[in-house]
């Protein structure tokens, strides 16, 4: 049985703690090498802290409201994990977008940047939220006791995750960036020098 059991209980948790800091580590350093800014990597680890923490206290509060088991095992810990790498996902895209408006739009605040890439991909996090939605809730209805809770759990997150990356993650980096600009702007393209060629003598005949 994947249920926790007094037993193995401990060992349970304290896999699940490490891989989580683990987690959150690994993805830390990732966003940082990539947008070669802590602040970007900072919003993007509270927005994830905001999804695990929701998805617990929501599944926490439905376990004993809801008309079938929901049980804190190894598919919840996965679900969490899953979690984390779809909001990771979200965050990143919006991320990527300031980044490229901060590059482009020279002179523009920072709301203008961060309403317009919040704009540019709101259509592309409802479509891909909605279609896993879809997803999950198949799985849920017709995957049986052993998937419920990883795909109930997935349920949670999927909708926390969706709307943390815009309302949550955005308006953390805009705190952060108020008094100095965001870094790590997108690579501009690299402008082909001019290759000037030693001057030639022309000798006439005299």
């Amino acid at each position: 049985s994947t249920t926790v059991q007094p037993s193995i209980s401990d060992d349970l948790k304290r896999g699940a703690v490490k891989a989580t800091i683990f987690a959150v580590i690994a993805i830390f350093l990732y966003i940082f090498i990539r947008f070669r800014d802590w602040r970007y990597s900072v919003g993007t680890i509270i927005t994830l802290m905001h999804d695990v923490l929701l998805t617990l206290i929501v599944f926490s509060y439905l376990k004993d409201v809801v008309p079938f088991p929901l049980e804190i095992d190894q598919h919840f810990i996965a679900a969490i994990l899953t979690v984390i790498g779809f909001s990771m996902n979200d965050t990143v895209i919006v991320f990527d977008r300031v980044r490229e408006y901060t590059r482009d739009l020279k002179g523009a605040d920072k709301g203008t940047i961060i309403n317009r890439a919040i704009n540019d991909t709101l259509s592309r996090t409802i479509m891909t939220s909605f279609t896993v939605f879809l997803t999950l809730l198949i799985l849920f209805i017709f995957g049986g006791e052993v998937t419920r809770g990883f795909a109930f759990a997935m349920l949670i997150g999927v909708i926390t995750g969706s709307y943390s990356s815009i309302f949550v993650g955005a308006p953390i980096l805009m705190d952060f960036a108020k008094n100095k600009p965001l870094g790590a702007a997108a690579p501009k393209p690299v402008e082909k020098e001019k290759v000037k060629g030693p001057k030639t003598a022309i000798a006439r005949d005299i």
